[in-house]
């Protein structure tokens, strides 16, 4: 069994203000018309993660949520038991992932009703996910179930407007003063700036001081400089897999969008299989800032979705993961990042939750808890 890591204990620059953390979560855990005409009827993101299988002898799947808890988040119950069990572990809030096609909208029921209930009382914002819904779940403009139309300024208008009750709510996260806005795929609309521009006039008009548009670094290609992005966060693994190991931006991008395959994981051809301790390695090398968010994983595993072209980072365990996540804090408090952003909350189908499972029951939370205490005390 290999050694846990040792905690790096070097010291840096004085301390900035203590970073909360954010966890991504996903909403694709109920029942919609689309996900049955597409999937069959019934589907959900547990109907993934059931029929999942081991490609490989030490490879670990299914995931099996804590006693069988297969939930549903169209149950008020299940927002309460997610945003209670957050708090108690140390996360801040929620990152919920938006999904929205030039006025489709498409798993919207729990954020809608978290809006008009005011429950839970727990800190969110939102990632828009702009990219296509397709059956290979790469977003590629393949086999395409839901295309993403941008529209144009009457489109992005109703959009804006749509969110706006969001960005008003007390609950909702803002950074330097405005309701924060993360795009999953920052460069793929070429009127983004224009886009942009206009919510950021709407928003004043409706009497927010603007939108902090924040940019996510995947292995997508990234936007120029001089885009009104406001501040920057890491998209991880695929960040670091991408800009720190051997694989190629170019490889990354392909695996992602599902036009490289992997072969099989065997021997020497096991070459999407990365190792948890290098990612975390050259992950915790990146310096950030006050408006380039630090980003954090759990796992990753995404062969309930992908299968034989999945990406897996082999090798975690909850304590290796408490010690990084630990380095990672104090990376944060060096460098004056106001937060840190967790993949994820409940992406059981990569690979990456902190919710409790049958194999670890509470030991992610309780490592993170213990990582958040030991680096940020009270704060």
């Amino acid at each position: 069994m290999n050694a846990l890591p040792r905690p790096d204990m070097t010291q840096g620059s004085e301390p900035g203000p203590v970073p909360r953390v954010i966890a991504f979560h996903l909403p694709q855990f109920h029942r919609i018309p689309e996900n049955d005409a597409w999937w069959g009827e019934g589907f959900t993101e547990w109907t993934n993660v059931r029929k999942a299988r081991p490609l490989y002898a030490s490879h670990r799947q299914p995931s099996v949520p804590l006693a069988g808890n297969y939930y549903d988040m169209t149950n008020p119950a299940t927002r309460d038991w997610q945003a209670k069990l957050a708090r108690q572990y140390g996360v801040h809030g929620f990152c919920y992932y938006h999904y929205w096609f030039n006025g489709k909208r498409l798993l919207e029921r729990p954020c809608d009703e978290i809006l008009a209930s005011g429950q839970p009382d727990f800190p969110f914002c939102f990632s828009w996910a702009n990219e296509s819904w397709t059956r290979a779940w790469d977003g590629a403009q393949r086999n395409v179930l839901m295309q993403q139309d941008y529209g144009d300024e009457l489109a992005w208008k109703r959009h804006f407007q749509h969110l706006l009750p969001y960005f008003r709510d007390p609950r909702y996260l803002t950074h330097r003063g405005k309701p924060m806005f993360l795009i999953y795929r920052p460069g793929d609309f070429p009127e983004r700036n224009q886009m942009m521009m206009c919510w950021e006039r709407w928003a004043q008009e409706a009497g927010l001081p603007g939108v902090c548009f924040i940019k996510t670094l995947t292995c997508f290609d990234a936007v120029a400089e001089g885009s009104p992005y406001s501040a920057a966060v890491s998209f991880e693994p695929w960040l670091t897999v991408r800009r720190h190991t051997s694989f190629s931006h170019r490889a990354a991008c392909l695996l992602a969008r599902g036009i490289l395959r992997t072969g099989r994981f065997l021997g020497v051809e096991r070459k999407f299989v990365y190792s948890y301790d290098r990612v975390w390695r050259d992950l915790l090398a990146r310096r950030h800032g006050p408006d380039d968010f630090p980003g954090a994983f759990v796992g990753w595993d995404n062969t309930p979705r992908r299968g034989w072209d999945s990406m897996i980072v082999d090798g975690g365990t909850p304590e290796k993961f408490g010690v990084y996540f630990r380095q990672l804090l104090r990376g944060a408090v060096r460098d004056g990042a106001p937060y840190v952003f967790v993949n994820a909350w409940n992406e059981w189908a990569e690979g990456a939750y902190l919710e409790p499972d049958e194999r670890y029951g509470y030991a992610y939370l309780e490592n993170l808890k213990e990582a958040i205490e030991k680096e940020l005390g009270d704060g």
